[in-house]
């Protein structure tokens, strides 16, 4: 064991050979760990080993972790090479590590492979990983369910909340994101916040590399589309800072077409409305970031970070509506609108890093502080032919403003036990408040003045605060079994005022959150993952207002301050192998929700729907998910992904019956990479969507073919060109056909779009060209190890921590 020396002992040798020791000891049991899926541990002690112990020391280390553990020591291996002069000084120290692709509750993807990656958007690198959906709106789904939490860095942030998700989503750079985690069965070190749902993680960029380093992308696209961002960092000694800044300009028209025949039950008579749009606005986003680290002793790292994303949202259509009841018509006017606005987002976070006395034993807080603010002005108009009795009035206003902020505090300790084992435990302490205030005013036709529409004027605020413990329990079984098991426990405090209509509610809970996995080694090319876990899913702050909001012309909504959580179990058992030289994987999975929220629709007059919320009836699903990706030959390689899913779903029709509705939905997408010379790569893209279960209807299927072609003109100079969409094939399609209602709503996006772009990268180490489909590009340094400065952030997510550590 190694002894800890205090540091008011002058001759502690904090930067000598005990130190050096530690270091190497470091190396010695993160290899030891590796087959108990612990990585980023492993990576992060071989790299420090490897930075600063004598090559003597380093070498004899990693000989010994190799013959202790073989599969170890395939992960990592740390080497010398070079000479010294005589005085025991190393000339250069190479660490070689494999980047890890899955681990015990995850699967990790490297999306910086993407050839797109430098003029592409988060939507888009989320879209290229298995069985995750993005639609033009920016909607995410994951094996067909849009109940996903979607975490920067492992923590929640304000951003990627409600309405805002889709539009933020579209806005943030794919270049700042590292990788993507797929959690589809989240362990005790996550919370529920945000839906609690599974978990996509995106792990932003972090900067390993002593000395100086920054990226300049500049991309021109079709109708006047461009983006373009600069990013950097500097490490030396005890202190490290990496930033950038970003520009956009960009977004989607689009044309809508809705045909609606609702029946009278009783009576027989019929009315038949329909509707045609259009949508038209390119919007601009820019974005910055900054992180600095500093090391206070050898022990302890201190990290701030800021970050901020402002974007307009502009927009103008035009509607068409028409209603004839039993072959009269009784409406049929035009509708303009026309939308002003903008979002702001705010990011901010402190981060402190201790190393006890156990070698691999850390404490870390954190918190992180993010604030989003959206607000806009729009005017309608109505031109009627034919004026319904009911009709609005001709002229009017609305402005919409919401505001989400999410205060996030966490506390967690790691400590590994003398055999083997490791023991995690942390707290939570969150707070996210929503304001939401809508005013909808109608335009006198005489005076011109505003008048308040009571009937669409609301404002609402919902304050949601947690205090959650969990532990976990990692440990080898035996030379194949590897198991990890947690409990969360979570309190939950919900305030919720709607303002306008003087209605106050409250509530507050307590759960018990358990989950278990384990790995099983077939032989040294073969796992199998066996993954269980309890989650709850809240309402949203939408969900929770009971004040009827005004949809469009034919629909309303309205929350309920009384939904409880949903319950979800889900289980997952995961096959790993090498079969033909290339990485397979196969999952079965399957969950059940319980108390779902679910959407009532009743007739509130004429054609117009209003839709409710209530818990009640289960939901399952589940299905068969496979991964197949490496070389096919020496220039073409290939990843390919498919999810054949079955869903089960209880819903209630428009005359209130309680009603199940199945179907079986098969995705499939494809990239394939093709070195055309040494310079130039080909990347094709294709991606289909089966059909899926949507509301009381379902969505027909739909598919998209992507092309991007990369050339690299110079070491450091390489142009991208990205052409989406090549057959304008995007749409969403919905069919809705019951006895009483038949829908069909169908809205198209902007087909085709191409980007011509080029990246230029300056300051560090020469690189290897980016061009490699197999293995991680470049640009990144070594997948090992701290910079000098400690760990770094990048984008948007102001500070680390979902990568590797606890995420609470």
């Amino acid at each position: 064991m190694v002894q800890r020396i205090s540091s008011s002992n002058p001759h502690r040798p904090r930067a000598g050979g005990a130190s050096r020791r530690r270091r190497a000891h470091y190396l010695a049991l993160g290899l030891a760990l590796c087959d108990l899926a612990v990585p980023a541990l492993a990576q992060t002690q071989a790299a420090a080993a490897a930075g600063e112990a004598p090559a003597a020391v380093t070498a004899t280390t990693a000989t010994t972790a190799a013959k202790s553990t073989s599969a170890a020591a395939a992960t990592t291996t740390a080497a010398t090479t070079g000479t010294g002069s005589g005085t025991g000084k190393v000339a250069e120290v190479k660490v070689v590590g494999e980047r890890q692709n899955n681990r015990i509750d995850r699967q990790v993807y490297d999306v910086k492979q993407d050839v797109s990656s430098t003029n592409g958007t988060a939507a888009d690198a989320l879209n290229n990983v298995p069985s995750v959906s993005v639609d033009p709106d920016g909607t995410v789904s994951l094996r067909g369910s849009s109940n996903v939490q979607i975490l920067v860095d492992g923590k929640p942030s304000a951003m990627l909340q409600g309405d805002n998700r889709g539009p933020a989503l579209q806005a943030m750079p794919s270049e700042d994101i590292d990788s993507i985690e797929v959690i589809n069965n989240p362990g005790a070190e996550f919370g529920n916040e945000g839906g609690g749902g599974p978990i996509l993680n995106l792990v932003m960029k972090r900067n390993r590399r002593p000395g100086g380093f920054g990226v300049v992308n500049a991309n021109y696209g079709t109708a006047g589309r461009y983006n373009s961002a600069v990013n950097g960092a500097y490490n030396s000694g005890r202190w490290g800072m990496q930033g950038g800044v970003n520009v956009r300009h960009d977004g989607r028209n689009s044309t809508g077409d809705t045909e609606r025949t609702q029946t009278d039950a009783l009576t027989g008579s019929t009315q038949r409305t329909s509707q045609t749009s259009s949508s038209t606005g390119l919007n601009d986003m820019a974005g910055l970031h900054g992180q600095l680290s500093y090391n206070l002793t050898d022990d302890d790292t201190l990290e701030a970070s800021i970050g901020g994303m402002k974007r307009t949202n502009d927009q103008t259509g035009l509607s068409h509506y028409q209603l004839d009841e039993d072959g009269v018509v009784t409406s049929d006017y035009l509708r303009s609108t026309r939308q002003s606005g903008d979002s702001s987002n705010v990011m901010g976070g402190l981060r402190w890093d201790h190393k006890g006395e156990k070698i691999g034993e850390l404490f870390r807080m954190d918190l992180r502080v993010s604030t989003s603010d959206n607000d806009s002005d729009t005017t309608y108009g109505n031109t009627y032919v034919v004026t319904p009795a009911n009709a609005e009035a001709a002229d009017s206003s609305q402005y919409a403003a919401s505001k989400t902020r999410i205060v996030d505090y966490t506390g967690d300790y790691e400590r590994p036990l003398e055999d083997g084992s490791i023991v995690k435990v942390g707290y939570k302490l969150a707070d996210n408040k929503s304001d939401f205030d809508n005013r909808y005013y109608d335009v006198d036709p005489i005076s011109g003045a505003d008048i308040v529409n009571a009937r669409r004027t609301n404002a609402y605020q919902v304050d949601e605060k947690n205090v959650a413990l969990y532990g976990s329990y990692q440990w080898k079984v035996s030379e194949r079994w590897g198991a990890l098991v947690g409990l969360r426990t979570e309190y939950t405090d919900l305030d919720i005022d709607q303002i306008t209509s003087a209605t106050k509610a409250s509530n507050n809970y307590v759960n018990w959150i358990p989950s278990a996995f384990a790995t099983y080694k077939l032989d040294d090319k073969t796992n199998l993952r066996f993954a269980w876990s309890h989650r709850l899913r809240r309402a949203t702050a939408q969900q929770l207002n009971p004040f009827v909001v005004y949809v469009d012309e034919l629909n309303l909504s309205t929350g309920n301050p009384n939904l409880k959580p949903v319950q979800t179990d889900s289980f997952e058992v995961g096959y790993e192998t090498k079969a033909w030289g290339m990485d397979t994987n196969l999952r079965g999975y399957f969950r059940n929700d319980r108390d779902t929220i679910r959407s009532r629709q009743t007739v509130a007059y004429d054609n117009v729907l209003l839709t409710t919320l209530e818990n009640g009836g289960s939901n399952r699903s589940g299905g068969l998910e496979f991964t197949l990706s490496g070389k096919l030959t020496q220039k073409l390689s290939v990843n390919t992904s498919g999810n054949l899913a079955y869903t089960e779903q209880d819903q209630i029709d428009l005359n209130g019956a309680e009603t199940r509705r199945s179907a079986n939905t098969l995705s499939v997408r494809g990239r394939v990479n093709y070195q055309l010379t040494p310079q130039d790569a080909l990347q094709l893209m294709i991606n289909a969507q089966g059909k899926t279960l949507a509301g009381t209807g379902y969505r027909e299927p739909v598919s998209t073919l992507n092309l991007s072609w990369r050339r690299n003109i110079t070491q450091n100079l390489s142009m991208v060109l990205n052409v989406t969409d090549v057959f304008s094939s995007q749409k969403t399609e919905t069919i809705t056909d019951s006895t009483t209602l038949q829908e069909r709503a169908i809205r198209r996006f902007d087909g085709r779009m191409a980007y011509l772009g080029f990246s230029y990268r300056f300051g560090g180490v020469p690189q290897r060209p980016r061009n490699r489909p197999d293995g991680p590009p470049d640009g990144e340094g070594p997948p090992n190890g701290p910079p000098p400065g400690g760990f770094g952030p990048g984008g948007f997510g102001g500070g680390p921590g979902g990568g590797g550590g606890p995420g609470m």
